[in-house]
């Protein structure tokens, strides 16, 4: 190929639309199941209002005002790329074959990005911090009691194994958030004037973008590393029901309707969840009782 910039400017749209069909061929990834997307317009975003569930009362009198929770939790942005480097020696000889499919899936990466943050953030629930200052899912949660004042709840359900959980998930605000300061971006490098170019007779082909993943309501999670039985199930979804409240100690009228397992417990999740009859002819009593979701993203 004669490398002018007609051929180069040629050479970059078909690259490019090779990652764009990385990222097409990407549909109803599984994070959005359990992430609420938040775009973000600065360095971070706050989220210490997370700790204040104030109810509807009835206006008599005054309005009542409510203080928002002094929470302080904060996401911040962080700065991701992915670069390629193409020779000019491979473009002027035409040995271009196997850069269309890296540039493919470059976009399926990208595309799949999201996935790998939210469910890394998932599988680090028990561990990561969220707005109350304890770990997503944790043992002692501060809450509000029915006296005005402070009393602990857990939503982990304990064990060692490998984790799983009930989760709240149809509401605008789900467990986890996904937040989005700039959308991953197709750049190129191939002027020959530029320092790398002329230094080492390559050009470069590269994505980066600016986002981060948090955690939302921990009262929207059950984590358990219990065996995922009936009996475990069943525990879960009680306890998750007890920390159920507002601000104010008052039920919010919610449930869970989601079962997240990962590949480990992808059999047991079926057998609780999928399975009309048990034990040799009995109904299950909780066959389709949520959306049973396996990820091979949850590790």
């Amino acid at each position: 190929m004669l490398i002018n910039g007609t051929n180069i400017t040629a050479l970059n749209r078909t690259f490019n639309a090779a990652f764009q069909r990385g990222i097409a061929g990407v549909s109803s990834p599984d994070w959005e199941k359990i992430a609420t997307k938040v775009l973000s317009t600065t360095g971070q975003n706050d989220y210490g209002w997370l700790g204040d569930w104030p109810e509807i009362r009835e206006w008599v009198g005054e309005r009542v005002l409510k203080q928002l929770a002094a929470w302080d939790y904060a996401i911040k942005n962080k700065k991701f790329e992915n670069t390629v480097r193409v020779q000019r020696t491979d473009i002027a000889d035409d040995n271009l074959g196997l850069y269309g499919p890296r540039f493919e899936m470059q976009g399926n990466r990208v595309a799949n990005f999201p996935n790998k943050l939210v469910f890394q953030a998932l599988a680090n629930a028990f561990t990561g911090l969220c707005y109350d200052g304890q770990a997503f899912v944790d043992t002692d949660h501060p809450v509000q009691d029915s006296n005005g004042g402070t009393k602990t709840v857990s939503n982990f359900g304990g064990g060692t194994g490998d984790a799983w959980f009930l989760m709240i998930n149809k509401l605008p605000l789900k467990p986890i958030i996904y937040q989005e300061r700039e959308k991953f971006k197709f750049t190129v490098i191939e002027d020959p004037k530029n320092d790398h170019v002329f230094m080492r007779d390559e050009y470069l082909y590269g994505v980066d973008g600016r986002c981060n993943v948090g955690y939302g309501l921990w009262q929207f999670v059950y984590g358990s590393k219990q065996p995922l039985t009936a009996a475990n199930y069943k525990a879960a979804k009680d306890a998750m029901a007890a920390v159920l409240v507002d601000s104010e100690g008052e039920p919010l009228g919610l449930g869970p309707d989601t079962l997240v397992v990962g590949k480990s417990n992808k059999a047991a999740g079926r057998q609780v969840i999928k399975a009309p009859l048990i034990n040799g002819g009995e109904s299950n009593i909780w066959f389709e009782d949520v959306e049973l979701m396996e990820t091979d993203w949850l590790k």
